[in-house]
């Protein structure tokens, strides 16, 4: 499976936030993107993965073009900011929540996704409770508990402890062996060259290494 972007541009308020950007990504992979805050890292997951559509461009998986053959990208599991979570819920019932609107997994799949994750799939206590570095678990759990083949990942180490990283570190190439295509975004370059093994440079929208 390949992911790929041809030429996406795209202007806010007069402000170019992605400079003609063309990249390629291969399942089997796992892409770091490193830029500071602003760079553009986030705004081109919301492109590649339909949540944002470009002034100029297009998007293609394998074959078939996102905005044409499917409104978003699918079999996707994305984690990106400001990700809403229902604060007077655990984060099962959270993630229950979520499924349901598809319907596709079990309460045994949700519970196995928190484990992987490093949390407890019995733990009651509603998120407004957890630390940061515990509502970040949940939410990296939510994306991959469908078992999607395509991951785009926000920040993943935010707020999360050097254990939790090896764990993130652990569960990126337990997907990557199972043959996913794993895009993660970062300002940290120590973080990306840890968890990617392609590392990518962005800057004022434009993709420059």
């Amino acid at each position: 499976m390949i992911l790929r972007a041809d030429n996406l541009v795209k202007k806010i308020k007069g402000k170019t936030i992605l400079d003609h950007i063309s990249i390629e990504f291969e399942s089997g992979k796992v892409y770091g993107i490193v830029g500071r805050n602003g760079s553009g890292k986030t705004m081109l997951f919301r492109a590649l993965s339909g949540l944002m559509k470009c002034d100029e461009g297009a998007v293609y998986l394998d074959d078939q073009q996102l905005g044409k053959d499917f409104p978003v990208l699918p079999d996707l599991g994305i984690v990106i900011e400001n990700a809403g979570l229902y604060p007077e819920y655990s984060g099962k019932k959270n993630l229950k929540l979520l499924s349901a609107l598809k319907g596709k997994i079990s309460d045994e799949e949700i519970e196995e996704a928190i484990r992987r994750v490093g949390l407890d799939p019995n733990d009651k206590r509603p998120v407004r409770k957890y630390s940061l570095g515990m509502k970040q678990r949940i939410v990296i759990a939510q994306a991959i508990m469908e078992h999607p083949m395509i991951f785009m990942l926000d920040e993943p180490t935010n707020a999360i402890d050097e254990n939790g990283v090896k764990e993130l570190r652990k569960l990126i190439e337990q997907e990557r062996q199972r043959g996913a295509m794993v895009l993660l975004a970062s300002h940290s370059k120590e973080d990306i060259e840890l968890l990617a093994d392609v590392v990518i440079h962005m800057n004022e929208g434009k993709i420059i290494s």
